[in-house]
């Protein structure tokens, strides 16, 4: 049989580059995106008979843990902070960085379905996962003002400084950090679906590489640079020193935390640009 060339006419293809990421698309989306955020709040919370006040127990139970093993068995130091105050703190914070980065990771595999029949900008599913954790963080984000305005005024331990006003940075750092880290697993995990099982993991320890439940001036001299290379521990000693006023932070070491959390989200940003065009074909 003998082989005919064939001559195309027309080629489709994606018109897109590994760097070309369009913002303006994503913005035109935004209502998609507040759409998905109200649909992740009220789906989660509809069948449940406490509903929001979980966002209340959580932190306090976890709290109650960390007195008790952290703080009383252990005997680990707070910096002579109020351990309440101490340890909410970094578990508000932990609680939103963590979940965040647990739902992005899973995105492509979560949402297959819906991304196999219709077309919008995929950075908007991501995004609309961390914009939903702030819902959360602001609700046990106000248990943790009202513990401070407690200890400030009425106990007089506490002394909040203009650190405070770092704390819309602090959050877009965070968010940032956790976007980028989820978009990189979440392109991975296409491919490689056990990686899911190490994040889980991942994250479990790396809470204890955070001074989430001690101060980074416990850390020896020695390896406290090691401590510092993590992103977080600049956003994690900022916000305590901002709120409670206490503890070794350096603006150098939130500088060293933005400029990792910037490479880290980009390269994010480009290997889930990169892998959006084709991940249908191994999910």
């Amino acid at each position: 049989m003998e082989t005919q060339n064939q001559i195309w006419t027309e080629e489709i293809k994606s018109k897109n580059s590994l760097f070309s990421v369009n913002i303006k698309e994503v913005w035109g989306h935004r209502d998609l995106m507040f759409m998905l955020v109200k649909k992740d709040f009220i789906t989660f919370y509809k069948q449940t008979i406490l509903g929001p006040i979980w966002f209340f127990i959580q932190p306090i139970m976890t709290i109650a843990m960390y007195i008790i093993v952290f703080g009383n068995i252990a005997k680990l130091s707070t910096d002579g902070l109020p351990q309440i105050a101490f340890y909410l703190a970094g578990t508000v914070i932990w609680n939103y960085f963590s979940e965040s980065l647990n739902k992005t990771a899973t995105v492509f595999k979560d949402n297959a379905a819906v991304f196999g029949k219709v077309y919008f900008p995929r950075l908007i599913m991501p995004i609309s996962i961390v914009v939903s954790g702030l819902m959360k963080f602001a609700i046990q984000f106000s248990l943790f003002l009202i513990a401070v305005l407690y200890f400030t005024f009425i106990e007089g331990t506490v002394h909040p400084n203009i650190w405070i006003l770092a704390t819309p940075l602090l959050i877009v750092l965070m968010a940032s950090l956790a976007l980028g880290l989820g978009m990189i697993f979440s392109s991975l995990t296409t491919k490689y679906k056990d990686l899911v099982f190490l994040l889980s993991f991942g994250i479990q320890l790396a809470m204890y590489a955070t001074p989430v439940i001690y101060p980074l001036s416990t850390i020896p001299e020695k390896y406290k640079w090691i401590v510092e290379l993590n992103p977080l521990t600049g956003i994690f000693e900022c916000f305590r020193y901002g709120y409670l006023g206490s503890g070794s932070f350096e603006a150098s070491t939130l500088a060293i935390s933005s400029g990792l959390i910037a490479i880290i989200f980009i390269i994010g940003v480009l290997i889930f640009n990169k892998v959006e065009k084709s991940f249908m074909d191994s999910v």
